[in-house]
């Protein structure tokens, strides 16, 4: 197994506190993860939302690249439709140099209107987009003096110069819509990212597509690494579960987290271990967490060691 931890920028203070500060608690935390052992870092945005702070990850990830030295660093959601795809291609490739082949590009559709209606976008094209900036990444980090012509993007004779570390990085696709989404996992991702939000038997179901999915593309499902995004909560007993899920609903003015003792994802280390452990036999084998709002530095010493050793 394989785990990382999130960092979300949506801040439910915001403006609290200065960019400097904000971004310093950052890369202060992950520098921490690294000591602790964890495997990866993922970055998430949003452009509009109620949430309010919102970075570019890009140069983010730069900057953690430029601070660690083991540790992956990926984007678990760039929001693909409302980037230019060579943009990505090149800035996604500055990352991997500057982390010496450790970043994973991870782009997703989006699923907030809210961005859509401010950028005057389409709604009904997010699918289509994302698939065609995906093919187009593919090709300049792999190709040579590309052309393509695409509904929405085209280039002629083009050539990305340097390319990145890695030949070429990891495209994670986050998504779980059965008849579109899954089918583009399926034909252009290395990894997939799905949320364990509603139930374990819902994420079973959509794995089963996506094998399905592959045998008609003929592609090899096993070759799909496959994640998990977690909100989890460790607690010692009952009382201290209680508490602390008080304690974050508090501080996300009363939105609490979607993590719950159903899905095994709230509790003690033993239950947590338990539930990673029956996940990791659908076929997952990364973990990406998200810890309670200013609980977050306590639990990701917690989660590695008192969880990790009892997965070892």
């Amino acid at each position: 197994m394989q785990f990382g931890f999130m960092e979300d920028f949506r801040n439910p203070e915001p403006w609290a506190r200065p960019f400097p500060e904000l971004y310093n608690a950052i890369l202060d935390q992950t520098v921490r993860a690294e000591e602790l052992g964890y495997d990866h870092v993922w970055l998430t945005e949003h452009h509009f939302t109620e949430d309010g702070y919102n970075p570019s990850l890009l140069p983010t990830a730069t900057a953690i690249a430029t601070r660690t030295s083991t540790i992956r660093i990926g984007t678990f959601i760039l929001l693909l439709p409302f980037q230019h795809p060579i943009r990505v291609a090149e800035d996604a490739t500055c990352v991997d140099i500057w982390s010496n082949g450790r970043f994973d590009l991870g782009v997703g559709q989006g699923y907030s209107y809210m961005e859509f209606d401010a950028l005057c976008m389409p709604r009904k094209e997010r699918s289509a987009r994302l698939r065609e900036g995906v093919e187009l990444i593919q090709k300049v980090w792999t190709e040579d003096a590309v052309t393509f012509d695409g509904r929405f993007t085209q280039v002629k004779d083009l050539t990305l110069s340097p390319k990145p570390v890695q030949q070429p990085p990891r495209i994670w696709i986050a998504g779980g819509g059965e008849k579109v989404m899954l089918r583009i996992v399926a034909q252009y991702a290395n990894g997939w990212n799905i949320l364990l939000r509603s139930s374990v038997e819902t994420v079973k179901r959509k794995t089963d597509i996506l094998r399905r999915h592959c045998d008609a593309l003929k592609r090899d499902f096993s070759a799909i690494e496959k994640s998990l995004f977690l909100a989890v909560v460790l607690a010692e007993d009952e009382k201290e579960l209680k508490r602390r899920e008080a304690e974050s609903a508090q501080a996300l003015g009363g939105r609490g987290l979607w993590a719950s003792r159903e899905l095994g994802t709230a509790g003690t280390p033993e239950r947590l271990a338990e539930t990673l452990r029956g996940l990791q036999a659908l076929g997952f084998r990364h973990f990406q967490m998200v810890f309670p709002y200013k609980q977050e530095q306590e639990m990701l010493q917690r989660f590695a060691e008192l969880v990790v050793p009892q997965l070892s």
